[in-house]
């Protein structure tokens, strides 16, 4: 009886013993796993997500988007080692057998000499996982997420590593055999990521900036991209085949004017309204299904083509006007500079003949003070360059001012003069039309101004459509833009005389260039030639051979504005004769265009002394790059070019040196509502 139940209980021994063993072995075990859980590590590490993007890594063969899930937050879990274990299943039975292989020769290197970067380097060469993160060592897949991942995966692989080991006991020898083996594995994997990191980003260091720029969101990227939209819109209105989808187009043209309203004259995106997003996006939704019936790219380049042509000459159209009328402003008198004069000129003449008189009459030709010479028929403008020399002036008593303007201005330039004296120095207003001596006879530019071509020349209907519009000057018709050639006649007692223009402001005392040695120069001017327009060639016509043989094209120009002159040189070497001579032969203009500097450089050729370039900076009138630098250190700034520091196009940030030597609450300003220009 014994014996017949011997062999039952045995048997039932053998089952209870070893089916545990049998239902834990790798093919039962990779049998009875859930297929998700089984390809749930190669998922996590063949998939990344980046800005909500699924992208394939490049070793891995790339499944469809509908097979890929989201990747867990943490790519090591409790079950890491059974998903690993099952995993090898998966692969070749001839790969994971070497895989086995190669660690257990690891893991025996390892004991034998201590150093685990050996064996290390062993499994790197077989592992299948390895491949995988070889794969970052490609610059566009490593990222801050993946190191990131492997972090957090380095962190909790060694805290479930300690946990496995706690656990362990005798009766799980080939299970804890397999575990140990495949977080193993892993251990070396995650410390190939590193490798690999650090690989990346040594060969990567070079690029890193460009991958940084490339990376940097443009600023004001919004007003750019609902600019952008706008210019879409308009294309698929005018195709065809969006035209003949009537639907479509009122919700088109409603997205444009709802981006029109969104975007307004911003110019940043700080200036958008809140709901600027919201337009862009309803508005590139109607672009998408604009683009579905409308998908011929051709068309649409040939249509974006057609636009782009017609913004081109509307550009060019709109430039030309703007030149013309940015001229036309420029030589247009403002109304509150109209009335000032009409206002002073009836104030002058209710006074009795002592009143209009000036006081220190005796300074006038008095070689031994400081003499300037202004030219102008504008009262506010000359009294900002007297106010603001002055008031820089050490010592304002030896200063002396000598104006001379047309008979149209002459008594009101006076009346403000005489309303408003300069603290301690001394002021003369001429009328220009009492030089007698200066007549056409004597003057060949005063005959030439008078003639019947050069006032067609002037005020001809096509004026308008000259290229050379801003020669085209009425300005040049007045004999008081020649002044400047005749100022040994105007001041036949004088030895020096600093010339001024009306467009300029004195930030400095000026007294020092009186006892600059001009070395037998007539006149003292600071050069401009630092870019190519500043050149003689670009005043002078040089395809004449009257120009070509006297003078040099690249010769650097100079300007006027704040001139010293030594008249007795000037005398001396008989320079008035120079210039008529030079004026008779251009009495076609065929040598050079109207204006007073192209005369200046052929009168004074290799008689100037060249100044310092802070005496005299230049171009704020039309150059809003000057440097603050250069202006705050300049002794004279000049507002050379249209935008004249009192008309209202002028350059904002420039406005402020000129209008505080302005006192506008003086009387006849207010009179005249003549106020500060917004923007000083």
């Amino acid at each position: 009886m014994k014996m017949k139940f011997r062999k039952p209980v045995l048997f039932l021994l053998l089952v209870t013993v070893l089916a545990p063993i049998v239902l834990y072995t790798d093919t039962l075990a990779s049998y009875f796993t859930p297929p998700s859980s089984r390809t749930e590590f190669i998922e996590d590490l063949s998939t990344f997500t980046l800005g909500g993007d699924v992208r394939p890594l490049n070793l891995l063969p790339q499944e469809s988007s509908t097979l890929l899930k989201e990747p867990p937050g943490n790519v090591y879990s409790e079950n890491s080692s059974l998903s690993l274990s099952n995993t090898s299943d998966t692969l070749s039975s001839e790969d994971a057998r070497k895989a086995r292989q190669l660690t257990e020769e690891s893991m025996k290197h390892q004991a034998a000499t201590g150093n685990s970067n050996d064996g290390i380097e062993v499994a790197m060469n077989g592992n299948r996982i390895s491949q995988v993160t070889d794969s970052l060592h490609e610059p566009h897949q490593m990222d801050k997420t993946s190191l990131e991942l492997v972090s957090a995966e380095r962190s909790e692989g060694r805290a479930t590593d300690t946990s496995s080991k706690k656990k362990t006991s005798p009766t799980d020898s080939s299970h804890t055999s397999d575990t140990t083996s495949a977080k193993t594995e892993i251990r070396q994997d995650q410390r190939t990521v590193q490798t690999s990191g650090r690989v990346v980003s040594g060969e990567t260091a070079g690029g890193k900036g460009e991958e940084q720029n490339a990376q940097v969101v443009p600023p004001d990227a919004r007003v750019r991209q609902l600019k952008d939209q706008l210019i879409r819109g308009k294309v698929y209105l005018s195709l065809s085949a969006t035209r003949n989808n009537p639907h479509f187009i009122r919700e088109l043209r409603l997205r444009i004017k709802e981006v029109q309203r969104a975007l307004g004259e911003a110019s940043k995106d700080s200036e958008l309204p809140r709901n600027a997003y919201e337009k862009l996006k309803a508005m590139e939704q109607t672009l998408a299904k604009g683009k579905q019936i409308q998908d011929d790219c051709a068309t649409i380049v040939k249509k974006l083509r057609a636009m782009l042509h017609s913004a081109e000459e509307q550009l060019r159209v709109h430039k030309k006007q703007t030149l013309y009328l940015t001229h036309l402003t420029a030589k247009t008198l403002p109304k509150g500079l109209h009335c000032l004069p009409l206002r002073l000129s009836t104030e002058y003449f209710r006074l009795n003949s002592s009143q209009q008189r000036f006081p220190n009459q005796e300074n006038l030709e008095d070689p031994k003070l400081y003499h300037y010479a202004l030219f102008s028929d504008n009262i506010l403008a000359a009294a900002v360059v007297i106010n603001s020399t002055v008031s820089h002036a050490k010592d304002p008593s030896k200063h002396v001012f000598h104006i001379v303007t047309d008979r149209l201005n002459y008594a009101a330039m006076r009346m403000w003069f005489l309303a408003n004296p300069p603290q301690h120095a001394t002021v003369d207003v001429q009328n220009v039309e009492e030089f007698t001596w200066l007549n056409s006879s004597y003057s060949p530019v005063l005959k030439q101004l008078a003639s019947q071509s050069m006032i067609d020349y002037y005020f001809r209907s096509r004026a308008d459509s000259d290229p050379n519009v801003k020669f085209r000057n009425p300005k040049y018709l007045s004999i008081m833009n020649h002044l400047r050639f005749y100022l040994p006649e105007i001041f036949p007692k004088l030895d020096k005389v600093l010339f001024l223009d009306d467009d300029i402001v004195v930030q400095k005392d000026l007294s020092g260039l009186w006892s600059l040695d001009l070395k037998g120069k007539v006149i003292g001017v600071v050069e401009t030639c630092g870019e190519s327009f500043h050149r003689f060639d670009r005043y002078l016509n040089f395809s004449n051979p009257l120009i070509s043989k006297h003078f040099d094209p690249r010769a650097c120009g100079w300007a006027f504005g704040m001139n010293i002159f030594d008249l007795n040189e000037w005398r001396r070497q008989n320079i008035t004769e120079v210039y008529h001579s030079w004026q008779n032969l251009n009495h076609d203009r065929q040598l050079w265009k109207l204006g007073t500097l192209p005369p200046g450089l052929i009168t004074f050729w290799k008689r100037t002394y060249t100044l310092d370039r802070s005496w005299h900076v230049l171009g704020l009138g039309y150059n809003p790059n000057v440097s603050q630098k250069d202006i705050q250190r300049a002794a004279v700034i000049h507002y050379n070019g249209n935008l004249k520091p009192w008309l209202e196009i002028s350059i904002p940030k420039f406005r402020d040196y000129w209008s505080k030597f302005v006192d506008y609450d003086q009387v006849f300003l207010r009179e005249c509502n003549i106020n500060k220009l917004a923007g000083t």
